[in-house]
């Protein structure tokens, strides 16, 4: 569906610089996040120290990647089981996590991991029955897309240190250890998704986005987009709310995993990619899905039960949810 621009965003913009030490910059950034997660779920950093070179080099690598032939890029299409590898356009549904029936999602999307190390695949929760799960990466011809691999695994890492001071942040606005949270993801199972929205020619179909309405599954996600408009977050109110582009930053969203974590005390917001007026050419994002270790036991925070407020959640392993939202949104043919 094509759509005006949205309200004015109250995602907040928060400058992480210096924030990654003790000090008043660390404490005036706690306070933002937590305020931002009770209300929005979302929040922009900047000052987060990921170079622009790592950036630039994910962003050509990705672009290089969807413009080869359909036929290229279906030889390293994801099957039922495995998560790597390409999924064309209109093979996911994302609305379907949400019960939502709409059409296809206008996306295809580029998915790895890091299980191409098998000892840290075993670590992260690989047995006998998951092999599908923690399969290895698949990757393009190098003589196709020179220098692919090697941009998305150096971006892969970039985003594994600053999740990681990110979760420690989110400790202390949790008022627990900075380190609280270091067992549980220490052996993650985090995806790391490129997506190109293709360039239109013709109105999507009705009801259909780019992404449709959709919370994410695990911790956080960190994103990077190329600055063409369309995300939007649906606010407490229930309003559509353009997310702000900010040259040089992140957008910073939590999941559905951290929402159950702090038993709602924090909100996994709704947000979808919609075509907006005058945006209808092609769009890059690349999000780095952090996602706990699979068999990491996901139960009420200490911090954030009371006798007053009980836990609302039956406890269910990181690996357990998101297998289950990720058979519930993907449409095979």
């Amino acid at each position: 569906m094509t759509v005006s621009a949205g309200v004015v965003s109250r995602v907040p913009l928060v400058d992480l610089s210096g924030a990654f030490e003790p000090g008043p910059h660390r404490e005036e950034a706690v306070d933002t996040i937590r305020r931002a997660c009770e209300d929005v779920g979302f929040l922009v950093i900047t000052g987060h120290g990921v170079s622009e070179q790592d950036v630039g080099r994910i962003d050509d690598a990705a672009r290089r990647f969807f413009n080869l032939p359909l036929t290229d890029k279906m030889e390293l299409v994801c099957d039922v089981g495995n998560r790597r590898g390409y999924k064309p356009v209109q093979s996911s549904t994302l609305g379907l996590s949400r019960d939502e029936v709409t059409p296809p999602d206008l996306a295809e999307l580029y998915l790895v991991n890091r299980f191409d190390d098998r000892e840290a695949a075993r670590r992260a929760g690989l047995r006998e029955g998951r092999e599908e799960f923690f399969a290895p990466n698949v990757w393009p011809d190098p003589d196709q897309v020179p220098g692919f691999r090697e941009s998305f695994l150096a971006y892969y890492a970039v985003m594994e240190d600053l999740a990681a001071k990110i979760m420690g942040l989110m400790a202390l606005a949790l008022d627990l250890d900075e380190h609280w949270f270091d067992d549980k993801i220490a052996d993650h199972i985090t995806g790391l998704a490129a997506l190109r929205y293709p360039a239109l020619d013709a109105a999507p179909l009705p009801g259909q986005f780019r992404r449709g309405p959709h919370s994410d599954w695990g911790s956080l996600t960190i994103l990077y987009s190329d600055g063409v408009p369309g995300l939007q977050i649906l606010s407490p109110e229930g309003e559509w709310e353009d997310v702000p582009a900010v040259a040089g930053s992140f957008v910073i969203n939590i999941g559905d995993l951290m929402a159950a974590w702090t038993n709602d005390r924090w909100v996994s917001t709704m947000h979808r990619v919609v075509v907006a007026d005058g945006a209808w050419g092609e769009r890059i994002s690349v999000a780095f899905f952090h996602q706990p270790a699979y068999d990491a036991r996901i139960e009420c925070i200490p911090t954030c039960t009371s006798p007053d407020d009980p836990p609302r959640y039956e406890p269910i392993t990181s690996g357990e949810w998101l297998d289950l939202m990720i058979r519930k949104t993907t449409t095979y043919n």
